[in-house]
Formats: structure tokens, C-alpha cells, sequence
């Protein structure tokens, strides 16, 4: 049998910190045993499971891998607010007149990450 992806991981200056905006912005939870000043926090969502790490050096280049977010229950747009809302910041607002295209946005840390658009406005446009 194959491997599984346990966590996706993910290096920090703050676990605690930015694990709490992740499980805001999934509707996710902390793990049970995380508290401020750990060196590490666990969020569990339905999507996905994200661990963070305590590294000492501070970001400096583009990410290789990023998260791409569907919005559930609300609108790209509204997606974007909520996040913005939360800490996070635009980075490129790649959305086209025809309702296609996402928007790349900052974690408090600095760390990318996409908003697609909601499977409803996928089915109103007919594109993906």
C-alpha cells in the first residue's frame, strides 16, 4: 500500500499564531494539546490536516508549494474578504471579466496562497 499524506507542514515563526489564522480560515481546530510558545500546532479541517513548525529563519523567497482555497458556502469575493479580515493580505488579483481566474493572497506570515472560485460560480461560468 502507499503512503498517505499525514500533514501538510509548514515552517513559521509563530506555530501557535498561525495555526490559529489557518483554523479560522478552514473552519478547522487546534489541536487539543497546542498552546502559545509551543514549537509546533496541528489544524484539522475537513479538507486537510496542516502542521506548523518553528524554524528560526524568517521567510525570503516564493513558496514551491502553496494552498489553493474553495470557498464552501460563499463567494470567491466574499472568500477574499473573509481572509483579508482574518490577517491575510492580496498579493495578485488574477480575476478576469468572465469570472475565471483566482486571487493570490499572504498568510500573516507571508506564506501564498490561492482562492478559486465557489463549485456555484464554477457552474454559473460552465469553466473551471
Amino acid at each position: 500500500m502507499a503512503s498517505l499524506v499525514r500533514h501538510v507542514t509548514i515552517d513559521c515563526a509563530d506555530p501557535h499564531a498561525l495555526a490559529t489564522f489557518w483554523a479560522q480560515a478552514l473552519d478547522g481546530t487546534l489541536g487539543e494539546d497546542d498552546n502559545p510558545g509551543d514549537g509546533e500546532a496541528v489544524v484539522n479541517s475537513e479538507g486537510a490536516s496542516l502542521l506548523f513548525i518553528r524554524v528560526p529563519e524568517g521567510k525570503s523567497v516564493k513558496n514551491r508549494v502553496h494552498l489553493d482555497l474553495q470557498p464552501q458556502d460563499r463567494s470567491r469575493d466574499e472568500e477574499v474578504e473573509r481572509l483579508v479580515a482574518l490577517g491575510a493580505t492580496v498579493v495578485a488579483d488574477l480575476r478576469r471579466p468572465d469570472g475565471t481566474g483566482w486571487v493570490t493572497m499572504a498568510d500573516p506570515e507571508g506564506n501564498e496562497l490561492c482562492v478559486e472560485r465557489s463549485r456555484a460560480e464554477r457552474v454559473v461560468t460552465g469553466a473551471a
